[in-house]
């Protein structure tokens, strides 16, 4: 490893390190996946990291892992289709720590079966895990933020989400990112960033039985917490993909074509 590459890594920590010793971090979604690598992440950079999640013993196991080396964490489990419990995160988080600083909408189901299969519960369950409980969350957070002139809300979309693949999947994430992409314009000068990360193809459990090579969670993880030192509009993980979003936005029939042919 060379002397810059180092030298590069060491200033990386040193910046995290400075803006997240003490943040107060919710994570959701964070019982396996891009979700626990996030908090994670958070962690070892001296965040204090609350965990959601609707799995609970597997929440637990993730928060027991960051604590046994002297990492801050805690878990509460929430069910994001109900907005009592979105409701009750936030306040517990604030009982517990005070604050919140950092909200990463991450928690997200899909699939990848045809709209005219899927029924009216399912539905429902994707609307309300991918793109309803991400609003509620982020509109608990908010009033504290903005009065203290103080606060990040990074939303974990999809590549799904700039080029359309799954109907019900890419509409959920569609409106995450249009959301996220006007609410940034809202509260911009509120001293408040918003951030829209779009993964492409990753290593997690939604993934699995797919015959694409794809990276693990941490590339993801590692572009989440670096948006708190330097907030961007979007960014696509891994960027080789920035590309493909080009030729799909410029030739969409080509787009079309080319998935009316892919087997998953």
């Amino acid at each position: 490893m060379s002397v810059a590459k180092i030298s590069k890594q060491q200033e990386r920590t040193v910046k995290l390190e400075r803006r997240l010793r003490d943040e107060v971090v919710i994570v959701t979604g964070a019982s396996s996946g891009i979700g626990a690598e996030t908090a994670r992440e958070f962690a070892r950079h001296g965040a204090q990291v609350v965990l959601a999640a609707r799995r609970v013993s597997e929440l637990q196991a993730q928060v027991a892992a960051i604590t046994s080396i002297g990492q801050r964490a805690i878990a509460i489990p929430t069910d994001l289709r109900e907005s009592e419990q979105v409701k009750r995160l936030v306040a517990q988080t604030r009982e517990q720590f005070g604050r919140v600083d950092v909200l990463v909408n991450n928690a997200g189901i899909g699939s990848l079966r045809s709209f005219v299969s899927l029924n009216e519960e399912e539905i429902e369950e994707m609307l309300d895990v991918n793109l309803r409980g991400a609003l509620l969350a982020t509109h608990a957070v908010l009033p504290g933020m903005i009065e203290r002139r103080h606060g990040a809300i990074i939303s974990v979309a999809s590549l799904a989400g700039i080029v359309p693949i799954s109907p019900m999947y890419s509409a959920t994430k569609f409106g995450l990112r249009g959301f996220a992409l006007s609410l940034r314009r809202e509260v911009v000068k509120k001293g408040i960033a918003v951030s829209v990360v779009s993964p492409g193809y990753i290593r997690t459990s939604m993934s699995a039985g797919s015959r694409f090579p794809m990276p693990g969670p941490e590339v993801v993880a590692r572009t989440i917490v670096d948006l708190t030192v330097r907030p961007r509009r979007e960014v696509i993980v891994p960027v080789y993909y920035n590309p493909l979003v080009g030729i799909a936005q410029a030739f969409p029939s080509l787009i079309d074509f080319a998935m009316s042919r892919v087997r998953f």
